[in-house]
């Protein structure tokens, strides 16, 4: 199979709208490259966090937002918030508000969602076997609030080879400059030494 093949067939699968599809899940710890300079133990953050009722979602979020997040949907490519952001910041879950990744980690990946090579906080982060759609891939959830957020391949960049495809849906982002006033602060260290590179 060609390597276009392989990396375009997941995605158009993925956007094929089937019912009555049986998936299997197993659920596994992401974990942190060794010498990860942007790897963080925040738990405590989340500690007493509870998720919201189904019925509060779904006044709390717009219907995309709903769909992806609580029914493993999928946002149109190229047409979502963040496939083009470039600004520097961070991305948190749009339900919980649990950090998730960093702009430091995010590239073109030219496939019209926003993609990372890996999370910012790998404890809030899991993945699991997704065997929709006829194939395999690994779908990749949060923590504490359960959202589906995307999925992860392995043809993305250095240093991991990792390319977590994310749907815009999912996330929201705090540009740098509102870090400290949304309650993020530890993360501006991050920016700063970026900065004197």
């Amino acid at each position: 199979m060609s390597t276009i093949l392989k990396k375009w067939l997941p995605i158009a699968a993925a956007t094929i709208i089937l019912t009555g599809v049986y998936t299997v899940v197993t659920q596994h710890a992401v974990v942190a490259a060794p010498g990860n300079p942007q790897v963080h133990s925040k738990g405590d953050r989340m500690a007493n966090y509870v998720k919201p009722s189904d019925a509060e979602l779904k006044k709390k979020l717009t219907p995309m937002q709903y769909e992806v997040t609580q029914h493993e949907g999928t946002e149109p490519p190229f047409r979502n918030e963040y496939a083009d952001n470039h600004a520097a910041g961070i991305y948190v879950d749009i339900v919980s508000g649990e950090p998730l990744f960093s702009s430091l980690d995010k590239f073109e990946s030219g496939t019209g969602w926003p993609s990372f090579t890996r999370p910012l906080e790998p404890a809030n982060v899991v993945t699991k076997t997704d065997r929709k759609f006829f194939m395999s891939r690994t779908e990749v959830r949060s923590k504490h609030a359960d959202s589906h957020l995307g999925h992860v391949f392995d043809d993305g960049p250095a240093p991991t080879g990792q390319r977590y495809c994310m749907n815009s849906a999912s996330l929201r982002f705090i540009p740098v400059e509102k870090l400290e006033a949304e309650g993020y602060g530890e993360y501006l260290h991050l920016f700063k030494k970026d900065a004197h590179k």
